[in-house]
């Protein structure tokens, strides 16, 4: 055989590989939008009567919609870092200063996963993850900037002002627009809207400052109070609720009819202009020819009161403050799987675990979450969860708490009080939580069963917390005035 040459079984065989190579399916585009304290029915494809989100309600129709998603601790930057780390807030957090991510969750954090395997990575708007000192979230990213709120206006260099959410999508269709032919990306879009401007409490654009393209939108509409408002159902909270941030809050935003239509109007305004800049990226990625191969998903970092119950924000373990939107857009789905609407329970957590599944990395071992990758494909799974554990370890003593939230019942104790403070839900009879069952005899076997699978699930992330004064959890404004009452236990 001349130097140089195959010989015909070698050619062959090049051959085949070479068509093996060319015919394998290039790993998947993400975007990950991630919206900021909006609740799980503020999207015109949940049924919302007023807000407007014509782009994703379209990717919902085109894809699929978990109508049962929920986070696992309700407030930004933990649920922020449990979506980055996979891992339950109780097994990523540094226990004497929480709510700080250990060094070891760093390292497995997703985008570092899906840019060693080859893909480029952006992160644009809010971060919020709590760091040790010397990380650099910069560094873990080809192209990032942080664009937070304070203010949510930013001055630009011809004297104009520019929304935040606009600036996100602007950033990345620039992102797009360098994108390397051949490699696959992944972009995280992780706007501050809509929640509030906390430092300036006039009502409507001072607090919820709206872009400058949804300008009047829904000044015309009346909105219905807050179907949870009624104050009885205010005053049957325990006292420490009834002091804590979500009630003073409360009073931030919807003390008064006026208040409420403005500050909900403005509110639903930012949510309209999240999607009008979720339109604009989707359109740069059919302009790049990438539209076919991006899977485009939508969420939140956690829920939101919105005057129910007498609150505001989020934090403790009601419905509103867990439930979050998730539409997931997968253009390579057959037309018959397309505008399905999945009930199983989906989590934050999983979320990480599924973009790597989509990207065929491996996932690390110390993952918690499970992909929901099979549940969008096919629709089924032989064995899914049916229960959650859910928790809140910051803004002590008022709003700790820990608890599992399954199809059935809900348990929740806020352990920084003193003595413990238990609630029991029953979803079937029960569906908006308004009643305790933890104190009545007659649930004390059901009370047992979930206190001992709250304890199981604790202690698979490593137990009960330090002692209140051994960790550097934060505390609420109402804590720091001298923290709530001492109540009578429910039942222990």
């Amino acid at each position: 055989m001349r130097p140089g040459r195959l010989a015909l079984p070698a050619l062959a065989a090049l051959g085949l590989a070479l068509s093996a190579a060319a015919a394998a399916p290039q790993p998947p585009n993400i975007v990950f939008f991630f919206a900021d304290d909006q609740r799980y029915d503020t999207l015109g494809v949940a049924g919302h009567p007023i807000v407007q989100t014509p782009t994703i309600d379209r990717l919902a129709q085109d894809g699929v919609r978990f109508s049962n998603a929920f986070v696992t601790t309700a407030v930004c930057w933990v649920s922020r870092s449990v979506v980055l780390t996979g891992q339950w807030a109780r097994s990523h957090v540094q226990r004497d200063a929480i709510p700080r991510v250990t060094p070891a969750a760093l390292g497995t954090i997703f985008p570092v996963q899906l840019r060693a395997a080859g893909y480029r990575t952006g992160h644009f708007g809010k971060w919020h993850m709590q760091s040790p000192p010397g990380f650099n979230p910069a560094a873990q990213f080809d192209r990032y900037e942080a664009i937070g709120r304070n203010p949510y206006l930013k001055p630009q260099a011809d004297g104009t002002t520019r929304h935040e959410t606009d600036l996100v999508a602007d950033r990345a269709i620039e992102f797009l627009q360098t994108q390397p032919k051949g490699q696959p990306f992944s972009l995280n879009l992780w706007f501050n809207a809509p929640h509030a401007e906390d430092n300036d409490r006039r009502p409507g654009v001072g607090h919820y400052p709206w872009p400058a393209s949804v300008e009047g939108l829904y000044e015309d509409r009346t909105l219905a109070p807050p179907r949870l408002g009624d104050p009885a159902i205010y005053e049957r909270h325990p006292d420490f609720l009834k002091k804590s941030i979500n009630r003073e809050r409360f009073f931030w935003s919807y003390d008064t009819p006026e208040k409420y239509q403005t500050n909900v109007r403005a509110y639903l305004r930012m949510i309209s202009g999240i999607d009008r800049a979720v339109g604009r990226v989707v359109a740069a990625l059919e302009r790049a020819g990438l539209a076919d191969n991006t899977i485009i998903v939508y969420s939140a970092d956690n829920g939101y009161y919105l005057g129910d119950r007498g609150f505001q924000g989020k934090w403790s373990h009601f419905e509103e403050a867990l439930r979050v939107p998730l539409v997931i857009y997968d253009p390579r789905l057959p037309k018959a799987q397309r505008g399905r609407v999945i009930d199983q329970m989906a989590l934050n957590v999983d979320l990480p675990a599924t973009f790597l599944d989509w990207a065929g990395v491996k996932r690390p071992t110390s993952y918690e979450g499970r992909s929901l990758a099979p549940l969008i494909e096919s629709g089924a799974s032989a064995e899914w969860r049916r229960h959650f554990f859910c928790e809140h370890l910051d803004l002590a003593p008022t709003l700790t708490w820990e608890g599992v939230r399954g199809e059935r019942y809900v348990y929740a104790r806020y352990f920084d009080q003193s003595p413990p403070y238990e609630f029991l839900h029953d979803l079937q009879r029960d569906p908006d939580e308004l009643v305790n069952l933890a104190p009545d005899p007659a649930h004390a076997a059901t009370l047992h069963q979930m206190r001992a699978l709250c304890d199981a699930e604790m202690n698979a992330r490593g137990g009960a917390l330090l002692p209140l004064d051994q960790r550097g959890a934060k505390k609420s404004p109402a804590a720091k005035k001298g923290g709530a009452k001492k109540l009578t236990p429910t039942a222990k």
